[in-house]
């Protein structure tokens, strides 16, 4: 697997346990809907949360949240609209982006984003 897919999918497993850590309740991640994927799927206080997950060893090229842009939005937004109706789930949804930082040092933090976009 290319080096960058694997950051990607390790970026993804650290926002997975921070948002468990958070009460997050996990539900599926890397939904495939056509051309769109989900990285993560929740429910956190009967809210269904769909995230994207994204990975940055620093800031010099700006910040995660810069590099979704209205493609990819869109993209999420088709397939969660799909998942929802698969799902048969008729409550609130909410779309977040959570970005995931290593420093030089190897120490991780994160941003999220509630309700980034929709």
């Amino acid at each position: 697997m290319a080096e960058h897919l694997e950051k990607g999918k390790e970026a993804e497993w650290l926002a997975k346990e921070w948002l468990e850590n958070k009460g997050y309740e996990f539900i599926e991640a890397n939904y495939r809907y056509k051309h769109a994927e989900i990285d993560l799927i929740f429910t956190h206080k009967g809210i269904m949360v769909f995230v994207e997950v994204k990975f940055r060893s620093g800031t010099g090229y700006g910040y995660a949240e810069e590099f979704v842009d209205f493609r990819k939005r869109q993209l999420i937004i088709r397939a969660a609209d799909h998942y929802i109706h698969e799902k048969d789930w008729h409550r609130d949804i909410r779309f977040d982006i959570v970005g995931v930082y290593r420093d030089r040092n190897g120490s991780i933090a994160f941003r999220h984003f509630e309700d980034a976009f929709y």
